[in-house]
């Protein structure tokens, strides 16, 4: 799991640029946090959509490709559930579902209080590649 942790650590640049954190990796689990910044605000004074979109997909990205195996999205839907303004908000992903071409995972984010903010769903179609170079 160190290997994909570090492969995400360091090859996704926009979830490094937005500031979210890896918290943990598990076999078709992630968890990841993101720090509430003026930058990820909407004009509501809410945490926009797609930060917390992001959050959830990064999650996602992890968790799916926690095999070794590459995977990509093909397929998600997010329900935004309680506004965020302030604090840290957490990602957690976990596999539904696995077979040999689609993996299926939910993602409950919530706020440093628990309170849910979204949930996220999302289906990867996992390929021969592996997710490591060699």
């Amino acid at each position: 799991m160190d290997k994909i942790k570090d492969f995400f650590t360091e090859q996704d640049r926009f979830a490094r640029h937005i500031g979210i954190e890896l918290i943990k990796v598990e076999a078709g689990k992630a968890w990841a946090k993101l720090d509430i910044q003026p930058c990820h605000m909407n004009g509501a004074k809410t945490v926009h959509g797609g930060a917390i979109f992001t959050l959830a997909d990064f999650a996602f990205a992890v968790a799916s490709n926690s095999h070794g195996s590459l995977a990509m999205g093909i397929n998600t839907s997010t329900n935004f559930i309680n506004p965020a303004t302030s604090g840290t908000l957490f990602a957690a992903a976990e596999e539904i579902s696995l077979n040999n071409k689609l993996g299926t995972y939910q993602v409950r984010v919530t706020d440093q209080n628990d309170r849910l903010i979204a949930l996220f769903q999302g289906t990867a179609y996992r390929k021969t590649d592996s997710i490591i170079p060699k």
